[in-house]
């Protein structure tokens, strides 16, 4: 963990769950943290918890406008972390709307690709970028085509920029089942009675907490010979 004290971690979608988690376990190991999402309330609440390492920004991370000037204001840094992403968009093929399909991409993939087209330029040698997406991609389910096409094209893009961007880092995180505020529309009892169950088939026995990630994405971060990898890191959800 000695590996990150004095480095500039630029943590998108750091205000909440697997980002949030990512964010405070940098901060523990000596880094410095900017965090940025779309809400300024929230950004502002986050920087006052990670403490006086921590900066941040509200910034429209679909909108290259924005995400070029955030990234002028940040100036060098040593490490990126993508972990922005809203609900994933479900449903039969039959019945999809294919301009919801178009904004789907938005945010998980176009949003990846022009924070890494600003932030690569900018980010120290021996440092990295560590993109998100997910084992729906490896074992998607009826209506899942939109929500697994976008994991997919995050898998090929991560491998895409390695080679482009080398000596550059740039790898993935693969999450399974994590109890994260991602599933908050769900009324409480039903959400915790989902946990329990989805975590009794899983191998290890539970879902995944986004403490569990965060140390993923620090390894990555740390790993100075891993580039164009994807780690997977699901309880063995992909087995079961």
């Amino acid at each position: 963990m000695t590996k990150l004290v004095g480095k500039k971690v630029v943590v998108l979608g750091g205000t909440s769950g697997i980002g949030l988690a990512t964010a405070k376990g940098a901060v523990a190991a000596g880094a410095s943290v900017v965090v940025a999402s779309s809400r300024k309330e929230k950004v502002t609440e986050t920087v006052a918890a990670l403490g006086k390492d921590a900066t941040g920004h509200a910034v429209n991370l679909v909108d290259e406008a924005e995400v070029k000037a955030f990234f002028e204001r940040t100036g060098a840094l040593d490490h990126l972390v993508f972990t922005a992403g809203e609900s994933l968009t479900l449903g039969l093929l039959e019945a999809l709307d294919v301009a919801t399909a178009h904004k789907a991409f938005e945010l998980r993939f176009f949003g990846a690709m022009m924070a890494a087209k600003h932030a690569a330029p900018r980010i120290r040698a021996g440092g990295s970028i560590v993109f998100t997406h997910g084992v729906a991609g490896y074992r998607p389910q009826a209506g899942w085509a939109v929500a697994a096409g976008i994991l997919g094209a995050m898998e090929s893009l991560t491998r895409a920029l390695a080679v482009e961007l080398a000596p550059l880092r740039v790898n993935a995180v693969c999450p399974g089942f994590v109890r994260t505020p991602l599933w908050d529309n769900i009324p409480e009892a039903e959400r915790e009675a989902m946990y329990t169950d989805v975590g009794k088939k899983l191998l290890v026995g539970r879902v995944g907490e986004a403490e569990d990630l965060a140390e993923t994405y620090l390894y990555l971060m740390q790993n100075s010979f891993t580039t164009g990898q994807t780690l997977v890191v699901d309880g063995g959800g992909v087995l079961v």
